[in-house]
Order: C-alpha cells, then structure tokens, then sequence
C-alpha cells in the first residue's frame, strides 16, 4: 500500500471540549482505537513519547492496550491523571459545595470573592456580580462589564461605572502581598529564573492575582484529603486558564500560543469560572488503571503507565517493555501554554514541581527551526524505544505547511518510513503513518523540481477540482522523501524549511499549466488548479455524490460513521472528502431518522427514471405549444428547434453530476439543465467551491418542478417560459435555500 493508499481513519467528534481544550490538540473520538483495532492485539504494549494529548493513551488504555506515556510537563500529566480516573459530579459538586461554605473572614468565601465582582444593574438598580469586566490594553481600568441580573433578568454589555473602577483599583492596591506569594510558590527569591516568572505573572491582573492566592490556600488547608485536594486542584486549574489576560473579547474560543494580551481582553468572573468548571471535569467513564514508573502493568488488562520526565531520559532506562506500536498527537510550539503550565505547576504542587519544567520560562518564542530540532531530537530516541517496522500513527492537528515540513523531516532524518499520509481538510488533524526503519545514510539526491511538478498535477488531476495549498505541500513533500530529497544528514533546520518552502513555491508560481484562484501573492492562500483538466480525473465532489448515493441505494438507513469510512476508504489519504461536501449530498439526496441517513424514495433509481421519462413527454409538449420543433438526442436529452436553429438543448439530470453536460457540443447559452429541486443548493455549493466549474458553466437551468407547473397552465408564451430559466452562475443572490 502506497503513501496515497491509507485510508483517513474516522473518528467522531468529541461530546464535550473538556478542560483546558484552547491548549490541547483538536482531536476526534475513536481514531486511535480504530487504527489500532487491525495492526495490534489487545494487551499489548503502545508508546506515546509525547503525553501532548490525554485522549490517545486514555482511549487506548480502555480498549485493552497497556501504554508508556512520557509526559515532561506536569500539567499534560494532571491532566492524564484525571481523564484516566474522572471525577464524577456529585463528587466535583460537593467539593465546591464545602469551598464556597469555607469561611474568608467572617464572610463565605463564594459571597466574597462574589463581591470582588460586584456592580450595578441598569435596570433595576442592584448590586449583582458582573460574569466579566472589558479591559483595553494598558489601562488602569475597565471600561465595560457584562452581567445577567438574577433578579429582574435584565443583561448585556455596558459602560463601567465609578463604583466599578473605585472597586478594581482598590484591589490593585491590596493584591502586592498576594502576588509576592503567587510569585514564591514558583521562584524563590535567588532563583535565576525569578524575573522571567515575574514577566509571566503580567498576564494576570490584580483582581485575578488575589483570587488566585486566596484559593491556593484552600488547596493547602489543614485536614483535606488527597482526593478532595484532586478535585479542587482541577477547579482551581481552570480558574488559572480563566483569569488569564488571553481572552479576547471579540472571539469566542481562542487558541492562545504566545503570552500576548490583545488590545481588547476579557476578566472573567472566578467564581463563576469555577462554577462553570465543574461539569467540563466531570464524566462518568470507568476509570482506567494508572501507575507511575517504575510499577508496571498487569498483563491481562488495559492501562497507562506514566513516566514523568522527558523522552531521552526514558530512552536510556527501559529495556524490556516491547513496545508493539506508536499513538500520539504531535505536540505544536505553544509558548503561552508551556509558560503558564510552570507558573501553574508551582501554584498547585510548590517550586520543586515546577523547576524541571523553568526552561520554557527562558524561551519567547518558538519558531519551526527549533521545532524541527525538537522533533528531530525526539524521534532520535523513539527509534531506541521501538523494535524495527513497528507502526507509528500520529495526529498532525492545527496543521501548516511548515509543522508538516518539520515532522516528516524530523521522523525521515531518523530512517522513520512514511507510509501514510492523509488528510480531510486544513481543519482536521494530518494522520502519518510511519513504520520505524534501519538508520541507513542514503545518499542524499538534490531535490528535482521536475518530480515536485509531477507530484502536484498528479495530485490535481486525481482530484479533478482546484485545491487549496495544503494537500499540494504534502503531495510535494511525499516526492521529496521518495527521492531522499528533504533532508541532508546535520542540515540545518532553518535550511531545511526555507529550502522546502522556496522549492514548492518557485514550483507553483512559474508553471504557466497552473492557475491560481482567489488568491494573493502569498502561494499560500487561494486554491491551485490545472488551466486543462482535459486527462483529469472526474470533479472529487462528483465522484463523493455518485458514491453517497449508490452506498444509500444498497443500504438505508446507513449510520453516518459507518457512511463516513466506507467514503474514507474509496477517497484515500489526500482525497478524504470533507464533512461539509458530504452534508450537501446528503441534504440533497436523504432524510436523516434515527438509525443513520436514508434515500429518499423519489431518488431511488426507478422512481428517478419514471419522472425524468414523464418530464421528457411534458417538454414535448411545452415544445408543440410553444411552436418549436422537438427532436430527441436520446431519453435524456432533446432539442428545441426553430427551423434549422437550436433554441433550447435540455439535459435532464437526476444528479449534479454535469461533465458530459458541458461537454456536449450544444452551445452553452442554449443549454438547459434540469433539475429536481432538492439539486439546486448542492449545484451552488459545487460552483462555489470549484471557481473552475464556475468558470465553464454557462448553462442555465430549469427545476422539474417549474417543468410540471407550465404543463398545467392554460397559458404560457415564450418569453414567460425563458424569463423562468435560473442563470448559474450569475445569479449568485438567488435564494435556493
């Protein structure tokens, strides 16, 4: 099976984000169980070296595996820990229940720290908590608050008050004190990394500051178990996340990668946020066995063992765990990440915990080059932990061309063979597939932009529609290791990706055989097509609709998971087709009921025969009384003739699928297409996914349903009849849906 073979392993999406999901890789649920499900029998052992994920070694752990999961941040393993063994929510509720009843004076501590947040409601004119306050950057103040009052119901987002600054500074002036133990609890005083902890706290303003320390001490009060300190450790990680300056107030979901405040940030409530936190922890899945190194495992069941430290130090310690295979999310630089888990780290488990972790708090940024040298360095070790021609998946999420770049030059410098490559869309995780091979030096070729060339249009053609940059990248880059083009043994990093990058570009950009859509100067942004598509393959979305509807045909209903891999095994590696272009077939074709989608009855394929038969017979008949001549090309074209002039040429068509349409030797004003009326949207979706369809479609279009409403006028001219003919794609503001 070649590299353009392997199937895109379908997951499905998670029920619910979990905590601090603005960190983690976007990943579906299953991949790693189904993957794992034809290559590895249960109980063996899996690798993760790189713990970036919880869900890869959880969701193996439950389906029978044992897993080794290196985990160098001790955020990613709290994290680990609480997704093997959940917390239920009765349990989370009820440590919350005893920390809001927990006394801060002689007040509660929820009324409180509630009151930190106070402000007043326009409307009624009480004193409420405001769910967050609006700062700009480098203001003393905020300048708005949003609230919902619980008493007359009235919400939304408003001016700050006097009373709203006065409160806000008065607790800038108290939170000194607090600060300088946030700040002990990472970094004692002579510590040499003190002053970049110093710069990391900037992302947390006064109020937050003094929320923090106080609920810090609660972790620390005499008489709390080890579990409940568990559960409030999480509720107060997700109050950290919440108080950071790393919230915009103009995007819903972030993904933050540097410490950088936006000119325009939320402060959230804290106490809401722990509140809000509960359900996010909690979750009713079995509890999956976990020990840490050097314990192990029983053999006759799932579980994680955890070793807390760094890939090279494993690699030097374990000689007899057989590892059968690899599972892992590939990690991505996120500098506001890695800083914050060593801030966090000392706060919940004190200065000792988080000094292994100070290196990142010297780092500022995190560019490719030293994320290939990272990944370099990584999979250098992996190849001690593996036995040769042991499986690798990883997950690719968030992807660009330069991670891409990186972690198949990183695994190809270290004799890591590709074998799978695929891809959905830019959204979804990249899935490679390695096998770990000799360390051989293969004599490095100088990359040959002629192969480059050739892997583009082959991919292009075997999609038949313009793409965007991605796939082309990795098509690219798929040549390169071919040849043993990508990397030359001790090649810089910084060379490798400025010297990949220039080739695909000069590539794309000087062959006179491509086109280049909706795009800048940037190679990057637009779609890339072929200026012929003459040897091409049929349109990718016309090829997934004869598919959707032939799998409906044999099977309805059919569950979409079951609909999703079979789809995924016809449409392989870089040709998976997205879930927004199968919605649009399936909107078009079927009705979804409760055991998956099912075809509707008027397109199955006699029903569709039946009608485009009586709506040739009633096109006759529109023909005689408008006075043209008809002649049948064959049943399911027929021309509209005015003495020795074509007037209409009409196709019907039971689908979207138009190649032979446009083909045809009719000229392209006087064809007509016509249509069930549940195609129209998913033609405009068609034409405004490929400009190139767009570009050739001068056809109009007729719906069968306008067809059957002339046959039963009394009346009807020509020019009524031409004035109902749907202009694609010029009509672009028509309503269809």
């Amino acid at each position: 099976m070649g590299v353009f073979d392997q199937p895109f392993v379908i997951g499905q999406p998670p029920a619910r984000d979990g905590p601090l999901a603005r960190f983690l890789p976007p990943l579906e649920d299953g991949v790693f169980r189904s993957w794992l499900a034809d290559r590895v029998d249960r109980g063996a052992w899996l690798l993760d070296p790189f713990g970036a994920s919880p869900r890869p070694a959880v969701e193996a752990a439950r389906a029978g595996y044992r897993v080794l999961v290196t985990a160098n941040n001790p955020i990613a393993r709290f994290l680990l820990e609480m997704t093997a063994a959940p917390p239920r929510l009765g349990e989370l509720k009820a440590a919350l229940a005893d920390l809001a009843i927990s006394k801060k004076g002689e007040e509660r501590l929820e009324t409180h720290l509630q009151s930190l947040y106070l402000t007043l409601c326009l409307q009624c004119n009480r004193e409420i908590p405001a769910h967050a306050f609006l700062w700009r950057k480098g203001e003393p103040a905020p300048f708005a608050r949003r609230y919902e009052c619980p008493a007359c119901g009235h919400a939304g987002e408003y001016p700050t008050t006097d009373s709203d600054v006065e409160r806000a500074q008065r607790i800038a002036e108290m939170a000194g004190l607090h600060r300088a133990r946030l700040l002990e609890r990472v970094a004692r005083p002579d510590d040499p990394d003190r002053e970049f902890v110093e710069e990391a706290l900037a992302v947390y303003l006064p109020r937050a500051i003094y929320v923090l320390a106080i609920l810090n001490n609660r972790l620390d009060a005499p008489g709390i178990t080890p579990e409940r300190r568990r559960l409030l450790s999480a509720l107060f990680l997700s109050a950290c996340d919440q108080a950071t300056t790393l919230w915009r107030t103009a995007q819903e979901r972030p993904r933050p990668r540097q410490l950088i405040t936006s000119n325009e940030f939320l402060e959230h409530n804290l106490w809401l946020a722990i509140e809000a936190a509960v359900e996010p922890w909690a979750d009713e899945a079995p509890p999956v066995p976990l020990v840490l190194w050097p314990a192990r495992l029983p053999k006759d069941k799932g579980g994680i063992l955890l070793f807390e430290g760094r890939l090279a130090n494993l690699a030097t310690r374990v000689k007899d765990i057989p590892v059968a295979a690899v599972i892992t999310a590939l990690p991505r630089p996120n500098q506001a990440f890695w800083t914050l888990s060593a801030l966090w780290a000392g706060w919940l488990w004190g200065s000792k915990a988080a000094e292994p972790f100070h290196l990142v708090l010297r780092r500022r940024r995190y560019d490719w080059a030293w994320h290939l040298e990272a990944l370099r360095f990584a999979f250098h070790h992996l190849a001690h932990l593996i036995q040769l021609g042991a499986p690798c998946l990883a997950l690719l999420a968030e992807p660009e061309p330069a991670f891409l770049t990186a972690a198949l030059a990183a695994a190809e410098a270290n004799g890591f063979r590709l074998q799978g490559l695929a891809m959905r869309t830019v959204h979804d995780p990249i899935q490679l597939v390695w096998t770990r091979g000799e360390r051989l030096r293969h004599q490095f070729t100088a990359p040959d932009r002629a192969a480059i060339r050739s892997a583009i249009h082959q991919h292009l053609r075997a999609r038949g529609e313009p793409t965007v940059y991605l796939p082309l990248h990795a098509a690219a880059l798929a040549a390169l290791i071919a040849s043993h083009s990508l990397i030359r043994p001790n090649q810089p990093a910084d060379d490798v990706l400025r010297n990949v990058s220039r080739l695909i570009h000069q590539t794309l950009l000087e062959d006179d055989q491509l086109l280049h859509y909706r795009g800048g100067e940037s190679p990057e942004t637009g779609l890339w097509g072929l200026s012929s598509w003459q040897d091409a393959a049929m349109p990718l979305p016309d090829r997934v609709e004869e598919a959707i509807v032939n799998l409906l045909i044999h099977r309805s209903p059919l569950p979409i998971p079951d609909l999703l891999r079979r789809l995924s095994t016809l449409f392989p590696a870089l040709l998976t087709p997205s879930w927004g272009l199968v919605q649009a077939i399936l909107a078009s074709y079927a009705e979804l009921t409760d055991d998956g989608w099912s075809l509707r009855p008027a397109d199955y394929p006699a029903a569709r025969r039946t009608e485009l038969q009586q709506l040739a017979e009633h096109l006759q008949d529109l023909g005689d009384r408008l006075e043209y001549h008809t002649r049948s090309l064959h049943e399911r074209a027929l021309l509209w003739e005015s003495g020795e002039d074509t007037v209409y040429a009409f196709h019907l068509k039971a689908s979207t699928v138009l190649a032979g349409v446009l083909s045809s030797s009719s000229p392209p004003e006087r064809t007509v297409i016509l249509l069930p009326e549940e195609r129209l949207p998913l033609l405009r979706y068609k034409l405004d996914r490929d400009p190139s369809l767009a570009d050739r479609f001068r056809a109009r279009v007729l719906p069968f349903q306008t067809v059957r409403a002339f046959v039963q006028r009394t009346f009807v001219d020509r020019e009524t009849f031409e004035a109902h003919l749907i202009s694609f794609p010029a009509s672009r503001q028509l309503k269809l849906f």
